[in-house]
Parts: structure tokens; C-alpha cells; sequence
């Protein structure tokens, strides 16, 4: 299937660019075959390059990039002992590799994965965010192919940023003896889980997703920031839970910080979208839509408060006070 639908992509520009007369109907085949999915690679995304940036630099490269120089490369390549393989596999091949040395846990704990349970508790987030912001970047959320073209990243994405949640549950979830023993390294069967969420979330938890996007050229500076507002609401997160735990103070200003970053994962997933449709971020959406978010998570709170005030007004009022 994946063959066919790449074999309709380069139909489909064909018919295009001959409407456009690159290249005329009388060009032979592989000409037309060969400008056709340059094309296609040229409006493919890119990191942060925009159309007219990368129009600049095939301007500005294409000259000295001769006949000769692409014999140097290719003889380059066969003498390095690679196979002529994709640009996503060479990418993916990059990212994944790790020295020799490395343990076989270490490599697994640098790979983005996910499981299936992480990926059936983002399927609600995933659905909320198709109908609610689909509609910024002219999408029909009615029409299959709108959702299923860009749902294995904004999936994937989605899953891995509920699996740290998961996590991050479990650390709040740790009896408070258990987490001095793990701080001076002290561990017993069962522990390990909680020593290695413990572990994650004071390292990097986003990295092997960063990686895995910027293979891609998916990865932007403003989706590594919404990374780190994750990370801190997370923190924010502990915090406060702790503070209710042992009755101590809590501080207004971590909570209204707390319910700005909370949302942290549906802007992550609008900004892969721009990426993933090679279209500029519209800063008057992302902030229309900050606020939105923010009164959706003030609502949601309140109707959470409400639900526990109707079971256990007891509960609520230990909540408020």
C-alpha cells in the first residue's frame, strides 16, 4: 500500500508540473520521471525551511553540484560499503545506531517506543485535537484521508508524551521511604521501575522523541521549548501533589503556571502539523488558541472539583482549604 500511494504522489505531480509545462510532454521519460520527484523532495518537510528558503539554496548550490561531482559522491558511497537505500531508512539507520559497547537496556532506553496502553489513553487527547484544530489549517475532519495522513506521527507523539505522564503518575504514586532509599541507591525487588521513572525525568525524558523527530525534520526550537513546558509542568506537578500530601503551603503562582503548561501536549501536536504540512506557524491561531487552552483547563478543574464536591463534600473541602 505505501508503494502504491508513493507511486499516485509522483502521478499526481506529473500531471502537475506538465500542466505547467516542467517538463514538456515531448521530454523523455526518465526526465520527466527524475524533475518530477525532485520536486517531490523539494516540497517535502524540512526542519524550519520554508519553500522560498529552499528555492535560495538550490539557487545558490545547484551550480557547483556538476556531473562530476556526483560521480565523486556515488563512488564515495559504494567505497563506504552502503546500500542505496532511502533517505528515511539512512535517517532512522543515524539515529538508532549506538557503539558497540552499549548495553542492550541502554539501547532500548535511547529508541522512542510506546505501548498499547499509552496509545489507547491518547486516543481521546487525539480526537479532542482533530476536531477542535483541525479547522486552523483547513482541514476536514469528515474526510479520512484529512486524518489518517498525518495520525502515525501526531499518534506516536501523543502515546510517548502519555507514557511519561504514566511515569510521572508512578513517582507521585512512590511512598516517601521508598524514594529516600532509591535517592541514596538503595533498591529492592520491585523498586526498579519507580528508581528508573525517578531517573528519566531527571535526565532528558524527551530525547529519544527529539531524536526520532528530528530524523524526520520534524523538530523545531518551538516544539523542543513546548518539551521543556512538559518537563516543568511535570515538575509543577510533584510539587504540588507533595505540598497536599504533607499539608504545606501551596503557591498560586505554581498553580496558574502549572494550568499554562498543561496543555503543553495539543500545542507539540499542532506545531508537528504545521510541520508535517510544510506551512508556516500562524501566530495569531497558537495564541488564540493558548488561551483557549487555558479556559478549557480552568473548566475541567472546576468540573473535576465539582464531581468530587457531589461524592465526598468532605474530600472537596480538604481540597479547598
Amino acid at each position: 500500500m505505501e508503494e502504491l500511494r508513493k507511486l499516485e504522489e509522483v502521478q499526481r505531480m506529473l500531471t502537475f508540473v506538465q500542466s505547467r509545462g516542467i517538463p514538456t510532454t515531448s521530454s523523455p521519460d526518465d526526465c520527466s520521471c527524475f524533475l518530477t520527484k525532485l520536486i517531490l523532495l523539494l516540497v517535502q518537510p524540512c526542519g524550519e525551511l520554508d519553500l522560498g528558503k529552499k528555492c535560495s539554496l538550490v539557487s545558490e548550490y545547484m551550480p557547483k553540484i556538476s556531473a562530476a561531482f556526483l560521480d565523486e559522491a556515488s563512488k564515495w558511497l559504494n567505497g563506504e560499503g552502503y546500500e542505496e537505500r532511502s533517505v528515511e531508512n539512512a535517517l532512522q539507520l543515524a539515529c538508532s545506531h549506538k557503539p558497540e559497547s552499549s548495553s542492550l537496556d541502554n539501547s532500548y532506553e535511547e529508541m522512542a517506543m510506546v505501548g498499547l496502553d499509552a496509545m489507547q489513553r491518547a486516543n481521546s487527547t487525539l480526537e479532542d485535537f482533530c476536531r477542535s484544530y483541525f479547522m486552523f489549517h483547513g482541514m476536514d475532519i469528515n474526510k479520512p484521508q484529512s486524518v489518517f495522513q498525518y495520525l502515525p506521527v501526531l499518534s506516536f507523539t501523543e502515546s510517548y508524551i502519555y507514557q511519561l505522564d504514566r511515569l510521572n503518575e508512578k513517582t507521585l504514586h512512590a511512598p516517601s521511604n521508598e524514594m529516600n532509599m532509591l535517592e541514596r541507591g538503595s533498591q529492592t525487588e520491585g523498586q526498579w521501575l519507580i528508581s528508573r521513572c525517578t531517573n528519566m525525568f531527571k535526565s532528558d525524558p524527551f530525547r529519544p522523541l527529539s531524536c526520532l523527530l528530528e530524523c524526520h525534520g520534524l523538530l523545531t526550537k518551538r516544539i523542543q521549548d513546548e518539551f521543556k513546558s512538559g518537563e516543568g509542568y511535570w515538575a509543577l506537578e510533584r510539587k504540588l501533589c507533595y505540598a497536599l500530601i504533607n499539608k504545606t503551603e501551596i503557591s498560586v503562582e505554581d498553580v496558574i503556571k502549572a494550568i499554562n503548561q498543561k496543555s503543553f501536549d495539543y500545542r507539540v501536536l499542532n506545531l508537528l502539523l504545521y510541520q508535517l504540512r510544510g506551512e508556516e506557524v500562524n501566530e495569531l491561531h497558537m495564541e488564540f488558541l493558548s488561551i483557549s487552552e487555558f479556559l478549557v483547563e480552568v473548566a475541567d478543574d472546576l468540573f473535576d472539583y465539582e464531581n468530587i464536591w457531589s461524592v465526598c463534600p468532605n474530600c472537596a473541602g480538604k481540597i479547598h482549604s
